[in-house]
């Protein structure tokens, strides 16, 4: 068993930032935990995807929204918004925005450990 361990994001292990976006990463219990956040306008397809080279995100994630509205569009034609308090399990491939003036805060426990690179 692990022992003990707290980590704030309030000072990040890493971060990573990419246009009209960042992640802050903290490591703790041997993961890495990421809190994402997304401006009014952003995009994975417009603002990742060049980074990711790929047409779709392909990085599962299981995430806590925070604040903001965040769009979902899986491949398969599935969308969804995601709110406040909404806990998400996202599959690949998929792509997602930022819908209205608010940013977008999530952290996610899954598909951190390329992300934004």
């Amino acid at each position: 068993m692990l022992g003990a361990e707290q980590a704030s994001f309030d000072k990040p292990d890493e971060v990573r930032t990419f246009e009209k976006g960042r992640v802050d990463i903290i490591n703790v219990g041997g993961a890495e935990v990421g809190r994402l956040t997304f401006e009014p306008g952003w995009r994975w397809s417009e603002h990742v995807k060049p980074k990711a080279g790929t047409d779709w995100c392909m990085a599962p994630h299981f995430q806590y929204h925070v604040s903001g509205i965040h769009h979902i569009l899986l491949a398969d034609g599935t969308e969804f918004d995601c709110h406040p308090g909404d806990v998400v399990a996202l599959p690949t491939p998929h792509d997602g925005w930022v819908v209205g003036d608010e940013p977008v805060v999530l952290i996610d426990w899954w598909g951190i450990i390329g992300y934004g690179k």
